[in-house]
């Protein structure tokens, strides 16, 4: 385990989402759900295993192998 106790998945998806210049609407549109429900998501510690795939495959990252 990589210390998966200090990882907040919320701001790992908005970090990823800013490095490939993409914004929480156009993350909401591809989900598909609201853009207050994006915020929402940024700010969760963990989240929903299916909803963090489904994130995964939409931005093209693995963010399972982070908390690994």
């Amino acid at each position: 385990m990589k210390g998966s106790y200090n990882l907040h998945i919320g701001k790992m998806i908005r970090d990823k989402l800013r490095e490939q210049g993409r914004t929480a609407v156009w993350l909401a549109a591809q989900i598909p759900c609201t853009t207050n429900n994006i915020h929402k998501i940024f700010q969760k510690k963990s989240i929903d295993l299916a909803l963090l795939w489904r994130i995964s495959v939409i931005l093209d990252y693995n963010f399972f192998e982070d908390i690994r």
